[in-house]
């Protein structure tokens, strides 16, 4: 079954959950993971992009977008479709909805950041996955 990881930004946080999303995208792929961020948006997609081109001014992130990169060659790729290419390992869900293809995943992460209205579609995401019977788990970030 798939495990399902919400990341919650505390108030004491740097950034918000594009910025998050990077920090997790990086460790998954440094962990040898395939990870696909699942946005709410084309323009959302190309905003994550352009962050990972500079999260780590020190070492590149291998990603691109779904559709427009060779999806065997990119460990991470962005996308805003109702599907996720072949992608099954890491979800990182950006989205304010539950994805329709997360339980091909083995891992989901969800992230919410500070603001309110985020919040209050994480809780409705955080039911949805409950309802279904999936164990979830909860991280506060404070930094």
């Amino acid at each position: 079954m798939t495990q399902v990881d919400f990341y919650i930004l505390g108030e004491q946080a740097q950034g918000d959950r594009f910025q998050l999303a990077c920090r997790i995208a990086d460790k998954a792929w440094q962990q040898g993971h395939r990870i696909y961020l699942h946005t709410n948006s084309d323009s959302e997609s190309r905003h994550m992009d352009k962050l990972l081109w500079t999260h780590r001014e020190e070492s590149f992130i291998p990603h691109g977008l779904l559709g427009e990169s060779e999806s065997t060659l990119t460990p991470i790729l962005i996308g805003h479709a109702e599907q996720a290419g072949e992608e099954h390992d890491v979800l990182i869900n950006l989205a304010t909805t539950v994805p329709p293809f997360f339980s091909r995943f083995t891992r989901v992460a969800e992230l919410i950041d500070k603001d309110p209205a985020l919040r209050h579609q994480g809780r409705a995401r955080y039911k949805t996955y409950r309802d279904r019977g999936y164990t979830l788990n909860t991280h506060t970030i404070d930094r």
